[in-house]
């Protein structure tokens, strides 16, 4: 098992817009060999003293905070998948217009699981 996490905020605006690029992209990775696909929009994300997801995030008022993750079998099937990503491989169909977020205030990053329990 691999797991791909981002964190990033979104425009209140633009919640049903990211929603349906999220679909997108949830069967977009499942088509290209993920396992599971989460989303999940701030319900409760408190302030920190010293850091907090807002600031990681460098969100500014009026943003929420989206965060989730991929379920790979392993670092080859992802890898394989950002490969189809970079060619634009099955992208005909995504949402058009702008994205309904600052990219570049994304965080991604990829884990290996140190223990899993429940499902």
């Amino acid at each position: 098992m691999y797991v791909a996490v981002a964190a990033l905020s979104v425009p209140e605006a633009n919640k049903q817009a990211y929603i349906e690029a999220a679909e997108f992209m949830a069967d977009w990775s499942i088509a290209h060999g993920a396992l599971e696909v989460m989303e999940a929009w701030e319900a409760n994300v408190p302030e920190g003293k010293n850091t907090d997801l807002r600031k990681a995030v460098a969100a500014p008022e009026g943003e929420k905070i989206v965060t989730g993750w991929v379920i790979w079998p392993d670092k080859e099937t992802l890898d394989k998948a950002k490969e189809s990503m970079g060619k634009g491989e099955g992208f005909e169909d995504y949402p058009e217009g702008d994205p309904p977020f600052d990219g570049s205030r994304l965080i991604f990053g990829e884990f290996e699981p140190l223990l899993t329990r429940g499902r």
